[in-house]
């Protein structure tokens, strides 16, 4: 993977301050206690700054949920470096998935789909930020494996996967995510979520 340069980094921590402002706000005020002036005052920075970043605060709150994602870039190209020749791109997936959807990310990207039942408006931004993990594992599955499998085979099935995904983090499905301290888990969810991600993988590898 290549390294990301200094004007990247400088930019990626910019939208991070300015994703975790908006989201603050929105926990403490509510999604229209807010404006975009004071997401920017918050973080730091101007409201030029911020319009060069996102469109809107909705689309700044959403980008915070997947904040955690954009940290795994060692741990990735760490599971490039270890990954059998013969290993299946089923394998492949399932690895890249438990590092990507970690318990931090799973409360931030619950906390923000409660945020939409109130405010309908986040939900394409959030779609779009759920989007990005899709694209992330494309991108990786694609690095590692450019050959043996067609490209359509690999967006079926990063497409199946994510969408058994979903149900989980909208609060659909009973599944308890690991080291979660979220008391709606703990008495509500007997399944854990490495049980439940291995489900969906047997099914994939033996069918429905």
């Amino acid at each position: 993977m290549s390294q990301p340069g200094l004007r990247d980094l400088k930019r990626e921590a910019t939208s991070r301050a300015l994703a975790n402002a908006a989201l603050e706000l929105a926990i403490e005020r509510g999604m229209d206690g807010f404006i975009v002036d004071e997401v920017a005052q918050r973080a730091g920075f101007s409201r030029r700054t911020f319009a060069n970043h996102f469109a809107c605060k909705e689309e700044a709150v959403a980008h915070a949920a997947i904040l955690i994602n954009t940290e795994l870039q060692p741990e990735a190209e760490q599971l490039l470096d270890d990954i059998q020749d013969n290993a299946s791109l089923l394998e492949l997936l399932q690895q890249l998935m438990q590092m990507q959807l970690t318990a931090e990310l799973f409360g931030r990207m619950r906390l923000v789909l409660r945020l939409s039942k109130t405010h309908p408006t986040l939900e394409p931004y959030i779609l779009s930020a759920f989007r990005h993990l899709q694209t992330s594992a494309f991108q990786f599955l694609r690095q590692v494996a450019p050959e043996r499998y067609p490209e359509a085979y690999v967006h079926m099935l990063i497409g199946a996967v994510y969408g058994a995904v979903f149900p989980v983090l909208e609060g659909s499905l009973p599944v308890r995510l690991r080291e979660a301290a979220d008391e709606e888990d703990s008495d509500a969810a007997p399944v854990p979520f490495e049980q439940y991600l291995e489900t969906v993988f047997s099914y994939l590898r033996h069918g429905f």
